[in-house]
């Protein structure tokens, strides 16, 4: 490695962990001149200013989705605020993963190894995007959906510019026959944007969700004077609403509040029923 080469290692190092030139030197030799291993070095150290800009939280950002032929893919990339995420650097760095998403199959390891048009990979353009901007940039999760087994259908909430947005959900419908019942599978995927469903069905609700759910709920019963013998059967009822308005087949239907989802699967079916095989719902930051 030339001077060059790791003196601007170094200064991306120090912009990244606020840490000194030294401390830097010594953690890139260690490490072989990796950025992101050099970070873990240095707050193993105890060095505290390690993560200046890593621990910070990044719970803004864009979700973008990409369809070819069927197949879809769909990533998540954080920011700290929304002020970055709507920098025309970041956005075009977003819309690069994007492309380098859909070809790796939402494989983030891959992903992070991968070339990008400037010839350096993923991770070393997140580290030298980080530097440049000045927040902690990540990226979160991803997923694809290929197009055997089913139709996939993708909905955008307010889409930012084609594919780009906050809300992103996705949906592999089971029963589609093209021209006939195909509009269907959009405005299931607008209702998962609009409802966030937990699972498919009630029973597939996590069971940690559901008892956690409850103990608020006893709470909530108890606290409010009535008597703890109450509590049982009046959690009853509304764990069971809880649970049917986080099952996408059991919640009201968004375009019809007369009707479920399971309603509106059965009225557009054809030669097959159709069926929800599965869903994703990502909105940009949730859960952070």
């Amino acid at each position: 490695m030339s001077n060059k080469d790791l003196l601007d290692n170094i200064k991306k190092l120090r912009e990244l962990t606020g840490v000194g030139f030294k401390d830097c030197k010594s953690a890139l030799d260690e490490c072989n001149s990796d950025i992101e291993r050099s970070i873990e070095y240095l707050r193993k150290k105890g060095i505290a200013k390690a993560s200046k800009k890593m621990s910070r939280t990044a719970s803004e950002g864009l979700a973008l989705v990409k369809e070819v032929d069927g197949n879809i893919s769909v990533i998540e990339i954080n920011s700290e605020t929304d002020f970055v995420a709507k920098n025309q650097d970041f956005i075009n760095f977003c819309k690069e993963l994007s492309e380098i998403n859909f070809k790796v199959k939402a494989e983030i390891d891959k992903l992070n190894e991968t070339k990008m048009n400037n010839g350096n990979i993923v991770k070393d353009n997140l580290v030298n995007l980080i530097a440049k901007i000045g927040e902690k940039i990540t990226i979160r999760r991803a997923d694809f959906y290929d197009s055997s087994k089913g139709t996939n259908f993708c909905y955008v909430h307010s889409a930012l510019e084609k594919g780009i947005g906050k809300i992103i959900a996705i949906v592999k419908l089971e029963g589609i026959i093209k021209e006939k019942n195909h509009s269907i599978g959009s405005k299931v995927a607008m209702h998962i944007a609009a409802s966030n469903p937990l699972s498919i069905n009630k029973e597939d609700i996590d069971n940690q969700v559901v008892e956690k759910e409850l103990e608020i709920i006893k709470a909530e019963i108890v606290n409010s004077g009535k008597p703890a013998e109450m509590a049982n059967k009046i959690s009853k009822g509304k764990i069971s609403k809880f649970l049917n308005d986080n099952s996408l087949l059991n919640q009201i239907w968004i375009m019809d509040p007369k009707k479920k989802v399971s309603d509106i699967l059965k009225e557009n079916s054809l030669n097959i029923p159709l069926k929800i095989l599965k869903f994703t719902r990502y909105k940009v930051g949730e859960g952070i």
